[in-house]
């Protein structure tokens, strides 16, 4: 549990790690070395704990829970954890064990965190077992020598408790805050209604949600643009809260613009009346005070004993204030001298909402360790908007590269400084030889075989190396690569069926080896059982069981499909049946066709356009062909690679400016444009999609292609159509934001009039008509009178 976790009877529960580390933490932030090498040695120690416990004598317990309950004025705080050994001799001694990559002469004496650990463990079992005197032994082993370290001291049970007691004294009122503003959020829920009128569908869908939460489910919500499905999933999840069903909710996304619409939802409900404590976690490369971004002492002020003032940052900040905005976290961080960046994930743990992109929950190299961790589980509820990009996003961040040329450029780096690593480095670089020799172009293989333990080894060395070395240019040229092997055995460490393993020569030459997650399902489903009940909701949910499949392992999950709010007389839907975007007919001839199709549209009405394309050539093909036959009062923009947040504004500024003429913006299917923004009524009156968004062929989507053929016969489907049908009805949503918008969707590509592809279409697209080049101007005329 985190920070205490509030359960009926005023029950809070801690871990005595949490606790311990939470008010006993001091010092600076430092990420040269100390939390790199500190986080992989807890990751590895679990195994060396394990290897020491079976080598002790049968006097020694491995593993044993305790917890004690403590009855405070307002609540009981029960303090649970888990002893690595109590060795039952004459004396009885609490054993507490950590593995360390630094040399064990340099541990003069225990760390202060984990000697507390221990000596709360002591007390708990000299408390039950009525003992005088109890022991306290610290195991401190080497990872790589597996050589040990060990100190021990004795403590009378009354030198024991004062210190207990004082430690509990300190926790007391983060504990009183937690009770009392749980108090005051819970009144003010149930006093708080519905914000809106009810719009077709939405009451329904609040239902359905408040159901999943209550059955501890998960749901998966198919709801077009209009019909309101942020509050629609939002207000029932804070009236869950209300009734103690959930003690947090997560709202996750995976753009900043749809961050911004759940803001807007919670401080709405904030101005009807709800006390509730919400934050957005901003990226530490834009809250950082320091123009440069290197995390510290000697570079940032702010890093300098930023443990030492964390917590009255944090304090000061929940008890005197429910405005948790970045300007606000800024604000008491440069009061208190902290960085901003980890006081906002330190207030995260006592506010009601946590409003994150997804790789704070899923991402294993980037999660909330405070929330996330493997001992942590809460009654979290998951509220994952715009779900259908976690698909291509769980893939990314379950899957692993490295590439050959790293190994040879790290060679260089520490050539004649440690023999040791560049020997490790060598074998490495050997074994990839030996896969690049076998790989023509690209090659599936079922296992590492060697390479593996290779890895492994070489690891240890870099964890050796980096703890050791005193050259901080050297290091930080190697910890990019440093990150990239860890990632890579941390993958390794998850490899199942839900993976491919394959080598590929880049187009530039470069020999890649990638552990590629094909359906992240799986891990996915592990980090969701953190909490109690997950919802995920999209516009373009579609079709669902591929949704289900790969973002979900359990078959009783709920499913609905809520239809648009909206009159389907207020928009017209076009195929355009004598164009296609197929490799094969790309020519100045059919780029010449689908620059006439937009010119049509045009001519027939004066307004805002967007067109989709497949890619930015095929765009720039249509744009050369549009500006030689260039309309009169004709705006072009074209969306560039690689646009500033400045630029992005400064093109979709453009669509709220008065103009008597066209404005028509070029852009690339599933890119910025695509998704996430809202032109309402006149700001954008049509849209053309050219193409029906299918990726293109490569190594890669042929596995998925392969995998998913195998697993249930729709190989093509999942790896090309459904994904790329996806960019499809995203880019065609950008038209129709609101009941009082009109509007035309131009599909350019003789196959949506395949059954595969109209069989993804909207249940709602059932008007929709096919033209040619000839006949499409008779149609837009019709819709505008």
């Amino acid at each position: 549990m985190v920070m205490g976790e509030i359960m009926e009877r005023e029950l809070i529960k801690i871990s005595v790690r949490n606790l311990v580390e939470f008010i006993l933490r001091k010092g600076d932030i430092d990420n040269r070395i100390s939390k790199v090498v500190e986080k992989e040695a807890m990751q590895l120690g679990s195994k060396i704990h394990r290897k020491i416990q079976k080598k002790m004598s049968s006097s020694y317990h491995a593993e044993v829970p305790l917890k004690i309950l403590l009855h405070m004025e307002k609540y009981d705080l029960q303090l649970e954890g888990r002893a690595d050994g109590i060795i039952k001799e004459e004396e009885i001694t609490i054993d507490e064990i950590k593995g360390v990559f630094c040399a064990l002469e340099q541990i003069e004496k225990p760390k202060i965190v984990h000697l507390a650990q221990a000596k709360c463990y002591a007390y708990i079992y000299g408390k039950q077992k009525t003992l005088e005197k109890i022991s306290v032994q610290m195991t401190y082993c080497n990872l790589e020598t597996e050589e040990i370290k060990r100190f021990k001291e004795t403590y009378q049970l009354k030198e024991l408790e004062i210190w207990f007691n004082h430690l509990i004294d300190e926790y007391k009122k983060w504990a009183d805050f937690q009770t009392d503003w749980k108090k005051k959020r819970n009144t003010s829920i149930k006093e708080v209604d519905f914000p809106y009128t009810y719009r077709k569908g939405q009451k329904e869908l609040a239902i359905s949600v408040y159901k999943t939460i209550l059955r501890k489910k998960k749901l998966f919500i198919q709801a077009p643009t209009g019909v309101g499905k942020t509050m629609a999933t939002v207000f029932p999840s804070v009236k869950a809260v209300g009734e103690e069903l959930g003690e947090k909710i997560f709202y996750l996304t995976a753009k900043t613009t749809t961050r911004t619409v759940a803001e807007q939802g919670f401080q709405l409900l904030k101005k009807r009346g709800l006390k509730c404590k919400v934050i957005t976690l901003t990226a530490k490369e834009k809250i950082c005070f320091c123009e440069e971004k290197e995390c510290n002492p000697e570079k940032c002020m702010y890093a300098k004993e930023h443990y030492d003032r964390v917590n009255d940052a944090v304090y000061d900040m929940i008890t005197t204030t429910n405005d948790m905005s970045r300007e606000n976290i800024e604000l008491y961080a440069q009061k208190h001298k902290v960085c901003p960046f980890e006081m906002s994930l330190d207030v995260a743990l006592w506010v009601d909402v946590v409003i994150c992109d997804y790789n704070y929950v899923f991402d294993p190299n980037a999660h909330l360790r405070r929330f996330f961790s493997d001992e942590v589980k809460g009654k979290y509820i998951f509220l994952i908007d715009e779900a259908h990009n976690l698909v291509e996003r769980g893939r990314e961040m379950y899957s692993a590269t490295i590439f050959k040329e790293e190994f040879l450029e790290a060679k260089q780096i520490v050539k004649n400084l440690d023999k040791k690593l560049e020997r490790k480095l060598d074998i490495c670089n050997r074994e990839l030889l030996e896969f690049k020799r076998t790989c023509e172009k690209c090659k599936i293989y079922k296992s590492l075989g060697q390479f593996s333990i290779s890895m492994i080894n070489l690891f240890m060395e870099l964890e050796r190396f980096m703890e050791e070395c005193e050259k901080s240019e050297v290091k930080e040229k190697l910890l990019e690569f440093f990150f990239h092997v860890r990632t890579f055995l941390n993958v390794y460490d998850i490899l199942d069926e839900n993976y491919t393993i394959y080598a590929e020569l880049d187009a530039d030459g470069k020999f890649k080896l990638k552990l590629f997650c094909v359906n992240p399902a799986a891990n996915l489903q592990k980090c969701l059982e953190k909490g109690s009940s997950t919802i995920f909701f999209s516009a373009t949910f579609l079709p669902i069981h591929y949704y289900k499949q790969l973002l979900s392992v359990e078959k009783e999950d709920y499913a609905i499909y809520v239809s648009s709010p909206f009159e389907q007389k207020n928009r017209e839907i076009i195929i355009g049946s004598d164009v296609s975007s197929k490799y094969i007919f790309r020519n100045e001839q059919m780029y010449k066709k689908i620059a006439l199709y937009i010119m049509k549209m045009l001519e027939v009405k004066k307004g805002n356009y967007i067109a989709f394309f497949p890619s930015y050539q095929f765009m720039e093909n249509v744009y050369k062909v549009l500006e030689e036959n260039r309309l009169d009062k004709t705006k072009y923009l074209l969306q560039e690679k690689m646009m500033s947040e400045e630029k992005r504004e400064e093109f979709l500024g453009e669509f709220s400016k008065k103009r008597n003429g066209n404005l028509l913006g070029l852009c690339v299917m599933g890119g910025v444009f695509s998704e996430g923004i809202d032109l309402t009524e006149e700001r954008l009156v049509g849209v053309f999609v050219v193409g029906t968004g299918i990726p293109q062929i490569c190594h890669e989507r042929e596995i998925l292609r392969k995998y998913f053929e195998e697993k249930n016969g729709k190989g093509f489907e999942y790896a090309y159509v459904y994904p790329g049908m996806n960019k499809v009805l995203q880019s065609a949503g950008r038209v129709i934001r609101t009941e009082k918008d009109r509007g035309i969707i131009l599909l350019l590509d003789e196959r949506f009039l395949q059954r595969k592809c109209q069989e993804i279409f909207p249940k709602e697209w059932t008007d929709v008509k096919t033209s040619d080049l000839d006949s499409v101007s008779k149609y837009i005329e019709e819709f505008w009178k």
